[in-house]
């Protein structure tokens, strides 16, 4: 429930009542598993990282080289994103929020760190493979940040906009759509 209410409200609008009805429990008894709204939403943010790395990690695994690694990793995150669409949609008001609350910024720092190296380290093992060549690594990382947050914050509500998504990011990747094909 509060994934939920953080995802639709954003950190500043949810409040401890909203958490509290949300989850059938008096604010009272809210305080007496969390201090504040803060630990609150630290919770959540723990418990949406671990299910969705612990995931990603497993199918990137399953393969030894960049493509196969990504491939997998987005394959993951449509299956969650259609059993689950408030798992990315947190992620995406969650980057949204810590920009705008400095309580929050301060608090968990400015950016996703466990999602930075995960994809980081995904791209080096490209680099050793040859898929990537060194010089376009930075280049690289960042196209894949901006692909992930149009999927999460645009695209986490349509599953079949979000697919459409996921397979043309793997066929850009795989070099197949490097000439746009136009009427004659």
């Amino acid at each position: 429930m509060a994934r939920r209410c953080f995802a639709d409200h954003g950190y500043e609008v949810t409040t401890n009542r909203k958490l509290a009805s949300e989850a059938g429990v008096t604010t009272a008894a809210m305080y007496h598993y969390f201090d504040s709204k803060l630990d609150i939403y630290k919770a959540v943010l723990d418990d949406v990282q671990e299910r969705v790395y612990h995931r990603f990690a497993s199918a990137e695994r399953g393969s030894d080289t960049f493509i196969g690694k990504i491939e997998a990793v987005y394959g993951v995150a449509h299956e969650l994103n259609r059993d689950d669409a408030t798992l990315a949609r947190f992620l995406g008001s969650s980057r949204i929020d810590r920009l705008r609350n400095p309580e929050l910024a301060r608090e968990l720092g400015a950016v996703d760190t466990r999602g930075e190296g995960f994809f980081e380290a995904i791209v080096d093992r490209g680099i050793e493979t040859g898929e990537i060549v060194p010089a376009d690594r930075e280049m690289v990382i960042t196209f894949i940040r901006a692909f992930n947050v149009g999927l999460t914050d645009g695209l986490s509500g349509d599953h079949r906009e979000h697919r459409q998504a996921v397979d043309g990011m793997m066929a850009v990747l795989r070099g197949e759509r490097r000439h746009s094909r136009r009427p004659a």
